[in-house]
């Protein structure tokens, strides 16, 4: 698509002299930004304009030395080990894997300088002659200006020079990387004029153009306009919610409460699940509000939190702290805290909701798995139907048990010590308990070798109830089957988080009652003394979710310098209670 300036009214105003900017930094999250927000992506992968940051000498340093105090004892975990599911343990499991790679970073093969002020018609003429990349020249360094949030005037200055040489002809890709940064610059003056110029030209708009004209209308004079093109999204597709975002902060900061609600209702209807921002910026516009039903609506807002098991960040939770303390007449008090292992809030003392799943709960997710995960679709296509049945014949006739162990996965942890061992050491500290132990495996594992020894395995099988799969067959369905049918008291150990299980079952809630029921069930292990006892990590006895008795509210939340992975949960809560 391409468009000629010709006889364009607006089209000097587009081109008007103004002070310049400055180069933005080229902070990896601005990349993020123009691909995830405004759908424009940039392909060119020949030319790098940023270095790598010097290492942190101290940090690399650091863990060198636990990666030598590891090779020391490799049968020891830290102690320091983080809860399975707690938020940042996956990035920290993977610092102390002694067997991880540093990320290798793409070689750079060509470098050129961004222009740092407008420039005339000889020196792009130049900057092209010394561009040796094979994509065209114009469409890339537009993008670059654009990934680095260049000046506004230095991408007109590229846009003139476009224009003189091809007739007054400008690409749509680059009138749309320009309204980029005229919206990212906050240049409403630019905005509008693009605005006029795209409306003259062009019948309907795709979306990424229609999404950075919300953007860049919402915060002037002519923001209704912005609802004007959301109708238009509208036509051809569900609007993102990032469009519903940038609508209800427009309709909130220019007092159309009605306006915001509405959109916000619409954007559930869509099942779309609203930005953590969304959701904040109705608490900060109702400080100080003595208004029940807005009040109610906020509350509503709590609840669908927790009814989606979903995390403010820190700043939200900020924001939700001082509404409740800023509602005329509430007496609330809020504090930042932890919860203690008993599930006891260290602020208020009172005890968080059991991470148990109730009788009916229980009964439920379990027809749920049955169904959608073990009898339900492939799981089983690397096992037999006899093998099958034979595995269902055996937990009908053995069980109940108190534990299942992945027999492999265990085995294998400690990855310096005799698999065999492993296996035994763990049985063994379990049976002490008097608990009834099966052992799921595969057969490979009966054959003597160096790391399976046949003594120990035998005297795994004296210990405890095994079931050795064919070596094709499939362990994490032999596992959640014979953990379920044992009841809800069975745990089970296994390093894998079933995440693949989890997204076999059809809904959001039942994901969840599966996730809620993983949290209190699977057992880890992170300390292994050989000739001693093994040390199993203690598990949650409190749910991770947003939580109210009336009189206090108890919201998990997400640290900003914390990276949670989607299995994971946050360890910082909000704790508020009304004073008495």
């Amino acid at each position: 698509m391409t468009f000629c300036f010709t006889g364009i009214r607006s089209f000097p105003k587009l081109w008007k002299s103004n002070p310049y900017l400055g180069l933005g930094p080229g902070h990896s999250c601005n990349s993020l930004f123009l691909k995830d927000y405004y759908g424009i992506r940039n392909q060119q992968k020949w030319f790098f304009l940023q270095t790598a940051s010097p290492q942190n000498t101290k940090a690399m340093n650091l863990l060198i030395a636990k990666d030598r105090y590891r090779r020391k004892g490799s049968n020891k975990v830290s102690s320091e080990f983080p809860h399975l599911f707690a938020a940042g343990s996956a990035k920290k499991r993977s610092q102390m894997n002694p067997q991880s790679k540093d990320h290798v970073s793409p070689p750079v093969r060509n470098i050129i300088q961004l222009p740092t002020k407008p420039l005339n018609s000889e020196q792009w003429d130049k900057l092209k002659e010394d561009f040796k990349g094979k994509a065209n020249f114009e469409n890339w360094i537009i993008s670059q200006m654009a990934h680095y949030n260049s000046s506004v005037d230095v991408a007109k200055s590229l846009l003139a020079w476009v224009a003189t040489k091809n007739n007054g002809i400008v690409t749509y890709n680059l009138l749309v990387k320009y309204l980029y940064l005229c919206v990212f610059h906050k240049q409403t003056s630019e905005v509008f004029d693009v605005y006029e110029i795209m409306k003259a030209r062009y019948k309907s708009l795709e979306s990424g153009a229609n999404t950075l004209l919300i953007r860049g209308l919402i915060h002037s004079e002519r923001w209704r306009e912005a609802l004007l093109l959301l109708e238009d999204i509208k036509k051809v597709m569900t609007p993102s919610k990032k469009n519903y975002n940038d609508c209800i902060q427009g309709a909130l900061l220019h007092q159309d409460v009605n306006i915001a609600w509405n959109l916000y209702q619409e954007l559930l209807c869509h099942d779309l699940i609203p930005m953590m921002e969304t959701l904040k910026a109705f608490f900060d516009f109702g400080k100080d509000i003595k208004d029940d039903q807005y009040s109610n609506k906020l509350l509503d807002i709590l609840l669908y939190l927790r009814n989606n098991q979903l995390y403010p960040g820190e700043s939200f939770a900020h924001s939700i702290k001082t509404w409740f303390e800023s509602v005329p007449g509430e007496q609330w008090k809020g504090q930042f805290t932890s919860i203690q292992k008993s599930g006891q809030c260290l602020g208020c003392g009172k005890t968080i909701e059991s991470i148990h799943l109730s009788p009916e709960e229980y009964e439920f997710l379990k027809g749920k798995i049955m169904r959608d995960v073990i009898d339900g679709g492939d799981q089983y296509r690397k096992t037999t139907p006899q093998e099958l049945k034979r595995f269902q014949n055996f937990v009908k006739y053995s069980s109940p048990f108190d534990i299942v162990i992945d027999g492999l996965n265990v085995a294998k942890m400690f990855p310096k010590a005799r698999e065999s061992q492993v296996l035994l050491d763990v049985v063994s500290q379990l049976a002490k308990q008097n608990l009834r132990v099966l052992v799921l495996g595969r057969k490979h594992m009966l054959n003597p070798r160096a790391r399976w020894r046949k003594d120990e395995m035998e005297e795994v099988q004296k210990l405890a109830s095994c079931f050795f799969a064919d070596n094709i067959s499939e362990d994490d369905p032999f596992l959640l089957y014979a953990t379920l049918h044992s009841g809800n008291h069975c745990k089970f150990i296994t390093k894998d988080l079933l995440r693949d299980h989890k997204a076999c079952l059809p809904d959001a809630k039942t994901q969840r009652l599966f996730f809620k029921w993983q949290q209190g069930h699977q057992l880890a292990i992170t300390n292994r003394f050989p000739g001693s006892k093994i040390t199993f990590q203690h598990i949650l006895s409190y749910d991770t979710v947003v939580q109210t008795t009336g009189d206090s509210w108890h919201i998990p939340y997400d640290e900003d310098l914390v990276e949670r992975c989607s299995y994971e949960v946050p360890t910082k809560w909000l704790c508020l209670h009304q004073k008495t």
